[in-house]
């Protein structure tokens, strides 16, 4: 029994339904990035992006993660890890941050914001999400490629190979 066509062809059989995050342009991606840049106190930020080579049976889905930035108040030595920014990144040691709770069930609620100004962590909150989303996984793998660390400051973006596994 045909269930659906394709281009007026009758499709027969199971057809499994993907689930991917819709992509959205590199325009709406340039004001939260901008917003970013424009704020004197972030010095750099960056990410992680990759298409992982084995995912323990399922899909390998091009993705970008570990997003961190530093600010003037960070140490240049400060290790990326320790300046994480995202929904399960522990509080900024500069930008403070929303933790998710420890307790409760799936998924954790965020806890209130702990820090000094809200307002630029929010800004770098976004940016965090948007890059971390999927919804600009297009915008970036085209840009920056595949198996990538990318630095972005206001001078220029810099580019390495990223070995993660």
């Amino acid at each position: 029994m045909s269930h659906t066509s394709f281009l007026g062809i009758p499709v027969e059989g199971e057809i499994t339904a993907g689930d991917r995050v819709p992509q959205r342009p590199l325009s709406e991606l340039r004001p939260i990035l901008t917003a970013v840049l424009d704020d004197e106190a972030i010095v750099e930020f960056g990410w992680q992006q990759y298409t992982p080579y084995f995912n323990d049976g399922e899909a390998c889905v091009f993705s970008a993660e570990s997003f961190w930035a530093r600010t003037t108040e960070d140490d240049a030595d400060d290790d990326w890890r320790d300046l994480a920014v995202g929904e399960y990144a522990d509080r900024h040691p500069t930008l403070g941050g929303r933790c998710l709770s420890d307790r409760g069930s799936y998924p954790r609620t965020e806890l209130p914001y702990e820090g000094d100004d809200e307002q630029r962590y929010e800004r770098v909150r976004a940016l965090a999400d948007a890059v971390r989303g999927g919804g600009f996984g297009d915008v970036l793998l085209e840009a920056f490629g595949d198996h990538a660390t990318v630095t972005v400051r206001r001078s220029g973006i810099t580019v390495e190979f990223y070995d993660h596994e």
